[in-house]
């Protein structure tokens, strides 16, 4: 063999070595970057456990954030000693359902929503009742003033609440003895609430000039009405509707009486006549 066939031999088995050192290298590099990709995958998949675990699972855990909205004369700490009768302790355990039977039973509030929100927001909607009238009725021994909603559901009158009731009549004489909690009126005076709502809703103000309106019953379960004005210790007798055509006619009449004769104790409208008796 020759030294050329030698150096050729040589040089052949020294670049196939240098391929090798040179395709082992890449296998190594290639190895430490799929190590450093898995590495980061890792760290990455870590991080979205981490940010899913706080920002998800543990507040399902915790107590929820409640927002309560619609109140007017509720704090969020009496509303908040009404819900502390259940399980308030996480998002998971509060009972939708249950928070609403508590506040419905308050009789102030005419509806009451409750929404669960994830993962830890519960969303509380409330509408309080709005009084159209008020009336006397025996409860804990005494005689107390208590509201009436349009609706005639009778619920108690918050002393620590100051709002104006200037027209917003005391109706007298409707047959109610005792109080319990959401009652409601007889239906029958139902109507008569109805009314007095629809005046209210009117511009004029006409409930700031009648003191009270007395319920007066009759044979056979029907009722009349008698008015006091706050200007006249004039008694109006009136039938059962009342309106805005019979409160304007009821001034008319008592204007043109304080005129003529001021002994007058008692008008009667009824009948579709106008009549009134002296002292």
């Amino acid at each position: 063999m020759s030294d050329y066939s030698l150096l050729a031999d040589d040089e052949s088995e020294f670049i196939d070595k240098e391929q090798f050192l040179k395709e082992n290298s890449e296998k190594k590099t290639d190895k430490k970057i799929i190590v450093v990709k898995i590495v980061f995958f890792i760290l990455c998949f870590i991080l979205l456990a981490e940010f899913v675990a706080y920002k998800y699972v543990v507040p399902l855990f915790e107590s929820p954030k409640i927002n309560v909205t619609g109140q007017k004369n509720y704090t969020m700490a009496q509303i908040g000693n009404r819900l502390a009768q259940m399980d308030t302790s996480s998002w998971l355990k509060f009972d939708v359902n249950k928070a609403v039977a508590l506040l419905s039973s308050e009789p102030e509030f005419e509806s009451v929503s409750v929404q669960k929100k994830f993962p830890n927001i519960i969303n509380i909607s409330l509408q309080e009742r709005d009084p159209v009238a008020m009336t006397f009725i025996a409860y804990g021994g005494k005689s107390t003033l208590v509201q009436i909603d349009k609706n005639g559901v009778i619920f108690p009158k918050k002393t620590n609440v100051k709002y104006d009731t200037s027209d917003i009549p005391i109706i007298s004489g409707l047959p109610i003895e005792n109080m319990s909690e959401g009652m409601r009126i007889p239906s029958k005076y139902r109507s008569l609430l109805e009314e007095v709502n629809s005046i209210r809703q009117l511009p004029q103000k006409y409930f700031v000039c009648v003191d009270e309106i007395c319920v007066l019953p009759k044979e056979y379960g029907n009722y009349e009405l008698a008015l006091i004005p706050s200007q006249s210790k004039i008694r109006v007798l009136t039938d059962r509707t009342l309106n805005e055509d019979s409160l304007k006619c009821m001034m008319v009449v008592l204007d043109v009486i304080n005129r003529i004769d001021k002994d007058v104790s008692e008008v009667d409208l009824r009948y579709g006549s106008v009549s009134y008796r002296v002292k």
